[in-house]
């Protein structure tokens, strides 16, 4: 089956905002800079939308530098992508991981916002965070996402679910890092492979989605 790719985007702190792309690399963690950066509480749990809905409206500018963190008209933060900095055990959903600590500036920046301790880290290349192995191969990772490197979605989809409720419900709730077009509603449930331009993706699950779309 043929479709087309009608929407890339990443998420460059997880539960943050996302950005459209018009293209994106593809490396072993995923799209570019998705995921890269993260919250965490003072136990080094991840903080995420769920818990907190005003994570979404932070917007990010990100490069391979440095990243600009942005809410709701206050003082922006500029960050460095930390080098040698101090290391922090954290974890999402279970998987333990040490992640590069941004520095007191940024955790201030955040806690402030958000009124409660909280530290920004970055997935470095030190990072190691393999997938599930009953979905994947012994060198797979991934950054901060949940669970996998990428989320697909077929717009068509999230159209026939909008037809439902009576109400465009819209894609981006869903946070999907590639929407495909062209295919009927549902299709990718029964994909397991997917060829897009010349790299080929394994399609290894579902992906149930939680309150976070509401």
């Amino acid at each position: 089956m043929r479709g087309s790719i009608g929407e890339i985007v990443v998420y460059p702190l997880k539960s943050g905002a996302g950005q459209s792309l018009p293209v994106a690399e593809v490396g072993r963690r995923g799209l570019a800079g998705d995921r890269s950066w993260m919250l965490v509480d003072v136990n080094g749990r991840f903080v995420s939308g769920r818990e907190w809905p005003a994570l979404v409206r932070v917007q990010v500018q990100a490069d391979g530098a440095q990243a600009r963190f942005a809410l709701d008209g206050a003082a922006a933060l500029e960050v460095a992508v930390p080098a040698d900095a101090p290391r922090l055990d954290v974890e999402v959903w279970g998987s333990r991981m040490s992640a590069a600590d941004a520095g007191d500036t940024a955790a201030a920046w955040f806690s402030a916002a958000f009124g409660q301790p909280l530290r920004l880290v970055h997935a470095d290349a030190a990072m190691q965070r393999p997938l599930d192995p009953k979905y994947a191969q012994a060198d797979d990772e991934t950054a901060f996402a949940d669970g996998f490197p990428l989320l697909l979605l077929s717009r068509s989809a999230c159209e026939a679910l909008s037809a439902r409720a009576g109400r465009d419900l819209g894609w981006r709730r869903f946070r999907p890092n590639l929407v495909v077009d062209g295919v009927p509603a549902h299709t990718e449930d029964g994909w397991t492979r997917v060829r897009i331009g010349a790299i080929e993706f394994d399609v290894v699950k579902p992906c149930v989605r939680c309150v976070f779309t509401t």
